[in-house]
């Protein structure tokens, strides 16, 4: 349902500038060229988060930014095109909290959109700090680390599964 009103914002094509129609191909309807026979398949968008634990805790950012402002989630954010994902999150990382991380190892690939804008792969990585300062920055509003057993609200399904598959 969501992925149709995704191909519903493509209305030209982008070879020969002819508006598409919709065609049923490879199973699914999907904007076609009538012109030149362009097809449009949408790509998904891939998100990276990281869980950050210190003397056991997790290191959560709160959300500045609809959806679910003001609750909280990982270090996360999308994976630029031809970004290796790993990077995304260590940059992701950074941007957020002010911490320089290193991923360690993966925690779990998760598919499922949530909201409109948000992504339908998550992937999830282990991290451990390599320097900087806590700091909220980009688009979250607050940083903490809190006890693995006492969890403030928060804002993903995402979040939750790679939360609690560590506990």
């Amino acid at each position: 349902m969501i992925a149709a009103l995704v191909t519903d914002e493509i209305k030209y094509c982008p070879r020969c500038a002819s508006a598409l129609v919709r065609r049923k191909h490879f199973g699914h309807l999907r904007p076609v060229c009538p012109s030149c026979g362009w097809k449009y398949f949408t790509d998904p968008k891939v998100a990276v988060a990281v869980l950050i634990e210190k003397d056991g805790q997790v290191l959560l950012v709160r959300r500045a930014n609809d959806p679910q402002r003001g609750l909280w989630t990982l270090p996360a954010g999308f994976v630029d095109a031809g970004e290796d994902p790993i990077l995304a999150a260590e940059r992701e990382c950074l941007e957020e909290t002010g911490l320089r991380v290193k991923v360690t190892g993966l925690l779990d690939v998760i598919f499922g959109l949530e909201h409109l804008r948000g992504a339908h792969i998550v992937i999830g990585y282990r991290g451990s700090i390599v320097d900087g300062v806590l700091r909220a920055a980009d688009d979250v509003d607050r940083v903490a680390f809190f006890p693995s057993d006492d969890l403030p609200e928060l804002a993903f399904s995402a979040t939750r599964k790679i939360l609690y598959k560590v506990r």
